[in-house]
C-alpha cells in the first residue's frame, strides 16, 4: 500500500498552501477596487479565490472514496478557473493592470496543474487507511 508519508494534513499539501497565498494576493489587489463594486465583483473574486482552498480541504477529508475525492478536486479547479474570469473581468473594468492579471491568473494555473495532477494520481491518496482506523 501506497502511502502519503509526507502530508498529514490537507496543511501539508503545497497546493492548499499556495491556494491560500494566492487568496491572500487576491484579497490585497481588490482593496483597490471601487466601493461600488464591494457587494459584486470584489466580493466574487474574493469568495472563488477563498473556495479553491476550502475546496481541496474538502477534497482531503473525503479521500477514502475515490469518487468523493475526484469530485472535489474538480469543484476547485473550477473555482480557480472561475477566479481567474473575474480577474480577467478586472482587467477589463481597468481596476488590473495587464501584468497583474497575467502574474495572478499564471498563479491560479499552476494550481489548476497541481490539482490536476491530484486528480490523475487519486489512488496514491485515496488507497490509505485512516489514522483513526490504524492500529
Amino acid at each position: 500500500m501506497v502511502r502519503l508519508e509526507h502530508a498529514k494534513s490537507f496543511r501539508d499539501l503545497v497546493v492548499y498552501e499556495t491556494a491560500r497565498k494566492l487568496a491572500k494576493s487576491i484579497f490585497e489587489v481588490t482593496k483597490s477596487f471601487p466601493k461600488e463594486e464591494m457587494y459584486s465583483l470584489t466580493d466574487q473574486v474574493r469568495r472563488s479565490s477563498r473556495s479553491v482552498g476550502a475546496q481541496i480541504s474538502e477534497a482531503w477529508a473525503k479521500r477514502r472514496y475515490k469518487k468523493h475525492f475526484i469530485s472535489k478536486l474538480t469543484d476547485a479547479d473550477g473555482e480557480q478557473q472561475e477566479t481567474q474570469h473575474w480577474i480577467e473581468t478586472a482587467e477589463d473594468c481597468g481596476y488590473l493592470s495587464p501584468e497583474q492579471t497575467q502574474k495572478l491568473n499564471s498563479g491560479l494555473s499552476e494550481i489548476g496543474r497541481m490539482i490536476n495532477s491530484m486528480i490523475n494520481k487519486a489512488d496514491i491518496f485515496c488507497n490509505m487507511r485512516s489514522s483513526i482506523t490504524d492500529d
